[in-house]
């Protein structure tokens, strides 16, 4: 028995690896997140039993036990199972917890890496995470969190360590968001950008700074990018959303990327 942990990658049907695209279409059963794009979905096998375990705002606080258990009940009775999970399975996506109950049950578990999310949906809207002269790293940080871990946030931390910040699942909390890093030093000229269902055809780009993130209106599923290249698009990838401010211009310019319409 095996459950195969696939990566779906960022969206586009285009950017699953090949050993993904292959499970798909001979997976007797595939078990899938809420928010995998239905291009991905439309390549599963038309015989397949198509499980959507997705989790939902206000659903059961014992949500993720109950996707343990559908899996392995599903190893019991398929050769093939797929567990797919959007961008990479081991990036803020609990690919981890699900190999370790997998494997206590006697359960063999391969995993297929995707595109992560983190660095596709910058790349995206033209913006490295890295770049000499503007940043030399980046740190992937999610705004969603157990509630029942002693762990918290180190936010002061986050806003003093000179990187690129990627914030995953953070559409619905960028006031709290901005509101932390402007307490922990981060200055409110600081660009940021928002890109919403990356690579797909649903893309969109929204940039602001950080002084405004927290009137942004952002949709999931979104990647938030804060700091100096998120005033940057190398690739002149252009946005739906065009209402910048000068500053947004400025900084574009100044820092080599696309020159912003006004």
């Amino acid at each position: 028995m095996t459950v195969h942990l696939v990566g779906a990658g960022p969206g586009s049907p285009d950017l699953l690896t090949l050993r993904a695209a292959r499970l798909l279409d001979s997976a007797d059963i595939v078990v899938h997140d809420r928010l995998i794009d239905p291009g991905v979905l439309a390549l599963i096998a038309p015989w397949a039993e198509v499980i959507d375990v997705g989790k939902r705002p206000g659903g059961p606080a014992d949500a993720q036990e109950q996707i343990h258990q559908v899996l392995m009940e599903a190893a019991t009775r398929a050769h093939t199972v797929v567990r797919l999970k959007g961008g990479d399975p081991f990036v803020f996506g609990r690919g981890g917890e699900e190999a370790e109950a997998l494997r206590a049950a006697g359960i063999d578990v391969e995993v297929i890496p995707g595109i992560t999310s983190a660095v596709s949906g910058p790349a995206a809207a033209g913006i490295p995470v890295t770049m000499r002269g503007h940043s030399s790293g980046f740190t992937v940080i999610t705004a969603h969190q157990d509630p029942a871990s002693e762990q918290s946030i180190d936010w002061d931390a986050a806003a003093r360590l000179g990187t690129t910040l990627v914030v995953l699942m953070g559409a619905t909390r960028t006031a709290v968001i901005a509101e932390r890093l402007l307490a922990g030093g981060l200055t409110p000229d600081t660009p940021v950008a928002a890109v919403e269902s990356a690579t797909t055809t649903h893309q969109r780009v929204h940039r602001t700074h950080l002084a405004k993130m927290a009137d942004l209106t952002v949709r999931p599923p979104a990647v938030l990018v804060i700091g100096a290249v998120a005033g940057l698009d190398v690739t002149d990838s252009g946005t739906v959303d065009r209402g910048f401010d000068d500053l947004i211009s400025q900084l574009a310019t100044e820092h080599g990327g696309a020159q912003w319409p006004n």
